[in-house]
């Protein structure tokens, strides 16, 4: 039986154990939450609290790690906030720990955000030109992990997250003046991050960087006024009076590479 541990069983993480668990892994998961220990074990996964700092890592991050064949690190930057912190000091601590052990694998959840809004298709061999501080702290964490001889790390860039529970109409739906009605949307539902993770791991993808989000990308007002009449939401209203700026993420490589199909949004 193979053992993964999940950096962060949140809202992708923690589905993401559950169908690890269920193809027959062992999963270890941590959380920086206390409360959601117990939530944790009862789904079969073992529990660690652990929590990433500029200074340290507090938790047993040693217990976490011992003996597993693969790590998947899904902590977004928190950099909305009034402290923003420094993500790629975190990382920094946590790879001696990586090094130290049976780790020769590690998945990266990163985002699209690394590639700059300059209304161009962009592939895996753009040069990335992130124009937030998320986007540049994410790409410096990709290459401190990939750059690392101790372990291979595939990198996956995620497009806008949704599901069941999460879709940006319901944040839009009746808002005025929403920016850049005309830009491509860059969307991926929470099966398909699992699937393309699941992907990486069953075919032994290493070394390799994937964007995904689904092959769709209809204008942001044509998708969500489409979405706000299904779900009979108040429709959001877009400014028009200027240029729109985007971008259109080509998952291409994860379709030809992985195999993989995308479910329809």
């Amino acid at each position: 039986m193979k053992q993964i541990s999940i950096l962060g069983c949140g809202w992708l993480g923690m589905p993401l154990a559950k169908s690890f668990l269920g193809k027959g892994f062992s999963v270890k998961g941590s959380t920086t939450s206390q409360e959601k220990i117990s939530i944790l074990e009862i789904n079969g996964i073992q529990p660690f609290k652990i929590e990433l700092l500029e200074a340290e890592i507090k938790g047993e991050i040693n217990s976490f790690l011992a003996n597993s064949e693969i790590l998947i690190i899904d902590i977004p930057p928190k950099l909305r906030s009034a402290s923003n912190e420094n993500f790629v000091k975190k990382i920094e601590n946590l790879i001696p720990f990586i090094e130290k052990t049976k780790v020769e694998k590690v998945v990266f959840i990163s985002s699209t955000s690394v590639y700059g809004d300059d209304n161009a298709v962009v592939t895996e061999t753009t040069k990335p030109n992130p124009d937030t501080e998320s986007g540049k702290q994410l790409l410096a964490a990709e290459n401190l992990l990939q750059s690392n001889k101790n372990f291979n790390t595939t990198v996956v860039r995620f497009g806008g997250l949704i599901g069941l529970d999460r879709h940006p109409i319901h944040f839009l739906a009746g808002r005025k003046n929403i920016e850049n009605p005309e830009a491509p949307i860059n969307l991926i539902h929470q099966e398909d991050c699992i699937g393309i993770i699941e992907a990486i791991v069953k075919q032994d993808c290493w070394n390799e960087t994937f964007n995904a989000v689904a092959p769709f990308h209809p204008t942001r007002k044509a998708y969500y006024t489409q979405k706000a009449l299904e779900l009979k939401l108040p429709l959001p209203d877009f400014e028009q009076t200027k240029i729109s700026i985007g971008k259109t993420v080509s998952s291409e490589k994860a379709e030809n590479f992985l195999k993989y199909k995308f479910s329809p949004l």
